[in-house]
């Protein structure tokens, strides 16, 4: 008998922290908001079937992972967004692929603007 396969896709949107990420010396000190969003793709044909959490991809897990890592200061959104990605896909190598954007909101560039974002993909 073949195996069903189905192809989910799972995003965690608009995760929201305050955290203390950049270049320049007051963004270190003063902080700013960040929106993290996070999109992946696996296998969900068994968790379609037995509607047991062991069977799937634990989302409380992949947003723990995120919030440890957005914790720990970098001066560039790139190495931030590179950590987050490299902690799930530590704990959930079977994920078949992974997009992460990591937006400050507010940045300080000297006007206005809503926010400047980082997406990586592997």
């Amino acid at each position: 008998m073949k195996e069903e396969k189905l192809l989910g896709l799972i995003e965690l949107e608009e995760m929201e922290f305050y955290a203390y990420h950049g270049c320049f010396e007051e963004e270190q000190v003063v902080g700013n908001r960040f929106l993290v969003n996070v999109s992946l793709e696996t296998e969900c044909a068994k968790a379609t079937q037995t509607d047991d959490i062991q069977d799937a991809l634990n989302y409380v897990a992949v947003y723990e992972l995120v919030k440890e890592q957005i914790m720990q200061n970098s001066h560039l959104l790139e190495h931030l967004t590179k950590r987050m990605i490299d902690s799930i896909m530590a704990k959930f190598p079977y994920i078949i692929k992974l997009k992460v954007k990591v937006s400050k909101m507010n940045p300080p560039m000297g006007g206005q603007m809503r926010c400047v974002s980082v997406t990586l993909t592997n």
